[in-house]
């Protein structure tokens, strides 16, 4: 019953996280699927916007080496997910649909940005962790991809830190033997600073890569991606990106001053020449 309870939570998670504190509009579902309250008290997302992660948190990578986390960051944007390998539905979910959105933008893995994915499990070691990432990174299917997207491990204290860190709160049944959380993928900063949340089981190529384009500061992507970032705005309830009506027009009433402007300049430029040639008959 308990692990039946637990599916359906976290499937009623992947889609009902659409606020900062989306664990608590669970109440209702929870209780009419019969999941103890206490499991689910601690479950769910906290938005940390603007707040610096720890870096020099130790964890195992996909080869069992040791590495400060800090080591993927400082000079690209980092995706960073918190699943677990041995997840029987929910994690693979996420980590599917993260694959697929980032497949469908044409920044690369490991060239433009970074990804890690770190499991929450403390009792997963580093095969498992190297199985997972021959699996997505093989799917993906771009050169270099291994050296971008890692797949951690690590001890319990290191892995609430960092889940602490970004707001990201789960709890684990001993009954069933599995971690109940939400879905979510979080783009980092370079400096490692959260930038954005994006909420479920897929995930918009178009936010994404916006996504990646204002947590690089520009520093990557092309000038149409600066365009876009001017028309739609990110809207941290939802996750997502929105078109920006009041930009819109901003920009149409500039494009149109601007051509106003253009054409006051010639015919001014016209009537003076018109002046001069009438000037020079006389």
């Amino acid at each position: 019953m308990v692990r039946a309870a637990l599916a359906a939570f976290a499937l009623s998670s992947a889609f009902a996280l659409a606020a900062p504190h989306a664990g608590a509009q669970l109440s209702d579902p929870v209780q009419r699927i019969g999941i103890r309250p206490d499991l689910l008290k601690d479950v769910g997302i906290d938005q940390k916007l603007n707040q610096q992660i720890p870096l020099d948190l130790a964890f195992r990578d996909e080869n069992g080496k040791t590495v400060e986390i800090g080591k993927y960051f400082g000079h690209k944007p980092v995706i960073l997910s918190l699943v677990y390998y041995d997840c029987p539905m929910l994690c693979t979910q996420v980590l599917s649909g993260m694959e697929a959105s980032l497949r469908n933008i044409s920044l690369n893995i490991g060239d433009d940005y970074n990804v890690v994915t770190l499991s929450i499990d403390p009792h997963e070691d580093a095969k498992l962790a190297h199985v997972k990432q021959e699996l997505y990174t093989g799917v993906y299917g771009r050169p270099g991809a291994a050296e971008g997207w890692h797949f951690l491990t690590g001890d319990e204290p290191q892995i609430k830190k960092l889940a602490d860190s970004v707001g990201f709160r789960y709890a684990y049944d001993a009954d069933s033997k599995q971690f109940a959380h939400a879905s979510a993928i979080m783009v980092l900063t370079p400096e490692g600073k959260i930038s954005k949340y994006f909420y479920g089981i897929t995930y918009p190529s178009r936010d994404v890569r916006l996504g990646l384009v204002d947590a690089s500061e520009g520093r990557i992507g092309t000038p149409v991606d600066s365009v876009m970032l001017f028309c739609y705005h990110y809207d941290p309830a939802t996750g997502k990106y929105g078109l920006l009506v009041a930009r819109l027009i901003q920009g149409g009433g500039l494009l149109t001053l601007g051509i106003l402007g253009i054409l006051i300049f010639v015919l001014f430029r016209n009537e003076r020449h018109q002046h001069q040639a009438h000037a020079s008959k006389a």
